[in-house]
């Protein structure tokens, strides 16, 4: 059995049914019909929600989480295969598919890291804590600089940690079907390597972002103006093109970063020598 069948076997029966997620429109903050009706996401989906800051990113997220029908003051409606959620989704947060990680997240518990993981996997029924927690601290250790140490207490984990832990158990403990992320490039985390990561899961994440290289390498790309959803772009091949090379910078800014973290000094014949490498100076 595969790592990622062992997964799905820990799925509650009502979760493990989910093929697709249905976003109805409802109304933008003027109270017109948002121009994007519908949209229709399966499984291993990863999706962008994009727009200027104050367009209602957030909100759509928000409206997924809570499984909308309609009561929420955009009007819009979530379904799952096509059908209003089962009740159990939010009366049992075992059978509940989704896992949202906020922007603004604080742990109030001094816990070691390791008991509040064990914690967790035991409200689960992991079947096997220990690998659980391991492959969820090594996957976490992987989006973020300072590793985390299982011994640390949650309250004295970093922002970017912080993410990255939640992140990492919510895929690997949690096992949520459904990953909604709010702008995980203000954390800190390894961008690229976060993506590489979470494409070998069979999942549908949803990021709402502002970095191009996370929105050009998602499959779609929701464009949100004036609190409603305005267009699905889908990501053509020179789209992704253009991402590769953004990439490029993108590691680039990562390891001026590392360097001075480290203490070293830099100076415009490193800059220079590494735009050359990337090709940008002749």
């Amino acid at each position: 059995m595969s790592s990622l069948d062992a997964l799905d076997s820990r799925i509650p029966p009502s979760t493990r049914r989910i093929q697709t997620i249905t976003i109805l429109g409802g109304c933008g903050k003027n109270g017109v019909p948002e121009q994007l009706r519908r949209v229709d996401l399966k499984m291993g989906d990863i999706v962008s929600v994009v727009g200027p800051t104050g367009c209602g990113k957030t909100t759509l997220i928000n409206d997924i989480e809570l499984y909308a029908n309609g009561t929420t003051p955009t009007g819009r409606t979530v379904l799952i295969n096509g059908e209003p959620h089962p009740e159990d989704y939010l009366a049992d947060p075992s059978s509940n598919p989704i896992a949202l990680i906020s922007q603004h997240t604080n742990f109030l518990s001094d816990l070691p890291v390791h008991v509040f993981l064990e914690t967790h996997a035991r409200i689960r029924g992991v079947a096997s804590p220990a690998r659980a927690i391991e492959e969820t601290v090594s996957f976490a250790n992987q989006l973020t600089g300072e590793p985390i140490i299982l011994e640390n207490a949650m309250t004295e984990l970093s922002g970017g940690q912080t993410r990255s832990l939640l992140i990492a158990d919510a895929i690997v403990i949690g096992n949520s079907p459904i990953i909604l992320l709010d702008e995980i490039e203000n954390a800190g985390i390894h961008r690229t390597r976060a993506l590489e990561l979470l494409k070998g899961y069979e999942k549908i994440f949803i990021f709402v972002t502002h970095d191009p290289r996370i929105a050009l390498l998602s499959d779609f790309r929701i464009v949100m103006r004036d609190g409603a959803m305005q267009k699905l772009i889908v990501t053509k091949e020179e789209e992704k093109g253009v991402a590769q090379e953004i990439r490029k910078l993108d590691d680039l800014l990562l390891g001026l970063r590392q360097r001075i973290r480290s203490g070293d000094e830099l100076d415009s014949s490193y800059l220079n020598e590494k735009l050359h490498e990337l090709g940008y100076v002749a």
